[in-house]
């Protein structure tokens, strides 16, 4: 038997927005509130445990910022890389200059509280 990967917790200022944010990007729902301010975030209509896993958005006095040692990817799933691009944009996501260089197939990007996480080039089916 192996394990699956349920949730993801990202600690956070300020938990509604970051849920809003990645509600809108991943097409989540918020799914439950904690008493300490926590919001779990996950696909609509599937429970915990489900085959995508939920994201929890912790709220943290000292969150962390930039480069996390654990990141997410991300990739369109109903239109091209750019014009999901302009999207993530538009939802307040940034621009961020790690070095990549122009020659990528990827776009790295900043969540609104500096979160890095990266736009592939791949279009895969929704589930």
């Amino acid at each position: 038997m192996a394990c699956r990967i349920t949730e993801l917790i990202l600690d956070c200022a300020d938990p509604e927005r970051l849920a809003a944010f990645w509600s809108e990007v991943l097409g989540y729902v918020e799914t439950g509130r904690e008493d300490d301010g926590s919001i779990q975030i996950g696909p609509p209509g599937a429970d915990f445990g489900g085959p995508q896993p939920t994201l929890l958005l912790s709220p943290s006095s000292d969150p962390r910022r930039g480069k996390l040692p654990l990141h997410i990817d991300v990739n369109p799933t109903d239109r091209d890389q750019e014009a999901e691009l302009a999207r993530l944009l538009a939802l307040g996501a940034e621009h961020a200059d790690i070095g990549q260089g122009d020659s990528v197939s990827w776009h790295v990007l900043t969540d609104p509280e500096g979160n890095e996480f990266c736009l592939l080039r791949t279009r895969i089916q929704p589930l």
